[in-house]
């Protein structure tokens, strides 16, 4: 049976959405959208290796299977979201910070923003606190601390303030590395080889954890911020090259906390 659904005599013709003539989307949408087609790109192949496995290799489909794609999405929209705030905000404002110090020109100043920086982003870094909890618990556990909440909770915040210490340090010695124009990789090779020292004398206990804090500090809050301030600062001085001098600080924010937790679980023990 086939209906043929027509407008009744007299009545005037639906009206149709029109864009108006010379519309032109915003340049914040148009940014949206174009970092949601790049998260769902960079989406897929996880999602296909995952539903790979998932059908052909488990030979099964997943239990809530709308549920899981609602959360695919969330995953896409807030990336997409995150990549959008990064470049309209974090990044420009890292680098007209730095550019502002160099005009400034006091060092003091520079580095005392490079310890603040390296310092508060750690420390409110998720994946540090998750890390820092964790190793508490495993530490409550092994006996190596006292079993009580408290004694638990002083050990995760005071690892995480050591490693807030630690990054902050390495954001210096990392923007006095671009100021004087020194060459990374000796830099880089002299810390790796104290932390081959350290481990040998260092509590078993506390290595891996130091080894693992040294990853979770290049998260989501620390590196963009601080990539931000070293390509920035490396524009801003003449006769530096942002490609060679300024990246690497990311380097020195994943080494210098090695450094520090197996000092701290030196000293500590």
């Amino acid at each position: 049976m086939a209906f043929n659904f027509q407008l009744l005599p007299g009545l005037p013709p639906r009206p149709r959405l029109r864009m108006p003539s010379g519309f032109r989307m915003p340049p914040v949408l148009r940014n949206l959208v174009r970092a949601l087609g790049d998260s769902i790109r960079d989406l897929a192949p996880i999602i296909t290796v995952i539903a790979f496995f998932q059908i052909l290799v488990l030979g099964q489909a997943p239990d809530d299977f709308l549920t899981i794609l609602a959360g695919l999405l969330c995953v896409a929209a807030g990336l997409t979201l995150f990549v959008a705030g990064l470049e309209m905000a974090l990044f420009p404002l890292g680098e007209s910070m730095a550019n502002g110090f160099v005009r400034k020109g006091s060092p003091t100043a520079l580095l005392a923003f490079a310890f603040a920086l390296g310092f508060g982003t750690t420390v409110a870094e998720p994946a540090l606190i998750a890390v820092c909890a964790e190793a508490a618990q495993a530490a409550a556990e092994a006996g190596v601390i006292a079993g009580d909440p408290a004694a638990i909770a002083r050990y995760a915040l005071e690892l995480r303030y050591v490693v807030a210490f630690a990054v902050g340090t390495a954001i210096v010695i990392g923007v006095i590395r671009i100021l004087m124009g020194w060459p990374i990789h000796w830099l880089i090779i002299g810390g790796y080889a104290l932390v081959v020292v350290m481990t040998v004398f260092a509590p078993r206990e506390i290595v891996s954890i130091a080894y693992d804090s040294g990853a979770v500090t290049t998260s989501t809050i620390t590196v963009p911020m601080v990539t931000a301030l070293g390509v920035g600062l490396a524009s801003s001085i003449r006769g530096r090259n942002p490609m060679l001098d300024g990246f690497g600080l990311i380097a020195f924010a994943s080494l210098t906390p090695m450094i520090f937790v197996m000092g701290y679980g030196m000293v500590a023990n």
